[in-house]
């Protein structure tokens, strides 16, 4: 018995022994992070930290780390409410009605979201250059929600298939507009689905390097994903302790939405399952 018991727990042992190694394969480099953000001779290797807060003065800054902080909220968090409200008109439609082209819009959806952004880069370019908005925060802003909104229309049709369309036909007994019953019933209900939506594409945004690199070419209005390129050098060298500071900073936005959003999220994805129910 023991040794069948043994050889039970063998193959158990393994898949947690390589879980581990994994797990510390992808923690290693957030420990990086941590101790040369605090380290006074940082390098690409990790050590032993000298104790500094240099690294998180320097880029706290206004220049080096606020102003592209506030940039990258201006442009993600305006292209995110547009993107919301745009997705949320979009898919009313598309969940609501039994239109002619319905399917055929969907999968060319579908298909918008598997566009690289490196595929029409240059005609959107020219398209800036044509209509002088480069450089321009709000056509910045335009793109970025436009990029977001096939997949937002996707994410957000799924939420609305979920709220049952028996209390929006009972608020049109009761004399509200379609519109009212939307504000007043469908979006109500979907609090959970707008959350999730909202989120994931704040996070998407955040992070895109390539659309304000080519749009924005004054460092004043470039947001915080392309400031980190102020801390390399020319032939690989970089600040690493000024970069690994900057990064923490840099992530602190979008562990803040999740942890504000947190509730939400776990509704929300209770709620978009019940809806395949």
């Amino acid at each position: 018995m023991l040794v069948r018991s043994g050889r039970r727990r063998a193959p158990a042992v393994a898949v947690h022994l390589v879980l581990a190694l994994l797990a510390l394969a992808f923690a290693a480099p957030l420990l990086w992070l941590f101790t040369a953000s605090l380290d006074a001779s940082a390098g690409a290797r990790a050590s032993v930290p000298r104790l500094t807060g240099a690294h998180f003065t320097a880029v706290l800054s206004w220049r080096s780390g606020g102003r592209p902080l506030w940039n990258g909220l201006l442009l993600c968090g305006g292209a995110t409410a547009l993107t919301v409200v745009s997705a949320t008109l979009c898919a009313y439609p598309l969940s609501r009605y039994q239109l002619r082209f319905r399917r055929p819009l969907l999968y060319t959806l579908l298909l918008a979201t598997g566009l690289p952004l490196t595929a029409i880069m240059v005609p959107v370019y020219g398209l800036f250059v044509r209509l002088d908005l480069i450089d321009s925060r709000v056509g910045t802003t335009v793109f970025l929600s436009a990029t977001a909104l096939p997949f937002a229309i996707w994410m957000t049709k799924n939420y609305l298939d979920g709220v049952p369309l028996e209390l929006e036909e009972a608020a049109w007994t009761d004399g509200a507009t379609p519109t009212r019953a939307l504000r007043s019933v469908v979006l109500p209900l979907m609090a959970p689905g707008v959350a999730v939506v909202s989120t994931f594409v704040f996070v998407s945004l955040w992070g895109n390097f390539f659309v304000p690199f080519v749009l924005l070419l004054d460092p004043a209005k470039q947001p915080a994903a392309v400031g980190v390129l102020s801390y390399f050098g020319q032939r690989g060298m970089a600040a690493y302790g000024q970069l690994a500071a900057y990064s923490l900073v840099y992530t602190t936005p979008v562990v803040l939405l999740y942890l504000l959003v947190s509730r939400a999220l776990g509704a929300g994805f209770s709620f978009a399952g019940a809806m395949r129910a």
